[in-house]
């Protein structure tokens, strides 16, 4: 998944989001700010245009008679351009949740974004009235510095590496969590991929894909090194999607995973040892060495590639959660109506009001 910054004139909305996020900025912790609820101003909304005021509320969904009182904790990033992703990602857990009231969502906005933290807060608020979340600023200054260049531009936003910093942003009662990417679906119960066990002390979870050529994400620089190519020489390294994992916090602080991933950023920037974004420190850090989950879990790629963004199928085998990776987003696709298939498989869960009738062009 991937971000861009937006560019351009500033508006009269611009200034005064600004000033609200500058006074955010000044009461911010290292990391992150934890926002429960704030009032809205309904000028400020009518100024962001409705691209991001004009949801629907969510049906309300309620808990069967046979659901514990355990809760499942997912954590998801929120910006402006990819506020209807998560939109539809949220309403895909809920319906299909076997108890949607168990679920509680950490909820990680960008610290600048032309919709300011309270802003998305309101948004999700009136589109999930009943929804547990909490909603927390990531700070930009704790990456900004190590960021390299990717092969696309959207991947260097720092709102891509909040997971790093997951161990510090939630609340340290928070034990295990699913973390999810913006451009997902899930058409399964949420319940089944929480009950996964972590094994052999493992730290994250995820489906691993060992067919996958597993060079190709690293440049020569780093494979013609006999100490840093030594990192997989006792592992059998397979690339694995970081938009969808299974993650034990409790392994992960105390094992300082944030600064293991942190160090291969430095090198990166002295040596450039990738060229693709947030996903080569992980794998640095935990292929061969992850929990596989079955493959029905992410149904990766289905936004194309790094650079057309072209049209992709399904995986062979059975289905649990889609997942839009690459260029192509479901909601542009279908609003610019030249959809892809399975885009349509998107659409039950897109709550904009303002949404195309998504019939594709003669």
């Amino acid at each position: 998944m991937g971000r861009n910054r937006l560019h351009g004139k500033p508006s009269n909305g611009d200034v005064v989001l600004a000033v609200v996020a500058g006074f955010l900025f000044l009461s911010l912790p290292l990391v992150c700010f934890g926002i429960r609820s704030f009032p809205v101003n309904g000028e400020i909304l009518t100024q962001l245009g409705t691209d991001l005021i004009g949801f629907t509320e969510a049906p309300e969904y309620r808990n069967g008679v046979e659901c514990s009182n355990n809760t499942i904790h997912i954590a998801m990033t929120l910006d402006s351009e990819y506020l209807r992703g998560s939109v539809a990602a949220i309403h895909s857990v809920l319906r299909h949740a076997s108890c949607p009231e168990n679920v509680f969502f950490h909820i990680i906005a960008a610290e600048f974004d032309r919709a300011s933290p309270r802003v998305l807060t309101r948004i999700v608020r009136n589109t999930f009235p009943s929804l547990n979340f909490k909603v927390y600023i990531f700070r930009e200054d704790t990456v900004i510095n190590l960021i390299s260049s990717s092969i696309r531009v959207a991947l260097e936003n720092p709102l891509n590496y909040a997971r790093n910093y997951l161990g510090e942003i939630l609340d340290p009662t928070v034990e295990r969590v699913i973390y999810l990417d913006s451009d997902v679906v899930l058409v399964d119960d949420i319940n089944k991929l929480w009950s996964i066990t972590l094994q052999n002390n493992r730290v994250i979870g995820a489906p691993e894909y060992c067919h996958a050529n597993f060079t190709k994400y690293f440049t020569e620089t780093f494979w013609s090194d006999p100490l840093m190519s030594r990192v997989f020489a006792s592992k059998n390294p397979c690339y694995f999607n970081t938009g969808v994992m299974v993650m034990d916090m409790v392994k992960w602080r105390a094992g300082n995973y944030r600064r293991r991933i942190e160090n291969w950023m430095e090198l990166q920037r002295k040596k450039r040892i990738y060229d693709l974004g947030s996903l080569p420190p992980f794998l640095l850090v935990f292929a061969g060495n992850i929990e596989p989950i079955h493959h029905r879990w992410n149904q990766h790629g289905l936004g194309g590639d790094n650079v057309k963004g072209s049209c992709r199928s399904l995986h062979s085998g059975p289905v649990s959660l889609l997942h839009w990776s690459g260029k192509g987003k479901p909601w542009v696709r279908l609003d610019e109506r030249r959809p892809c298939p399975l885009d349509y498989l998107w659409q039950p869960y897109d709550l904009h009001q303002h949404k195309n009738q998504y019939q594709p062009l003669d």
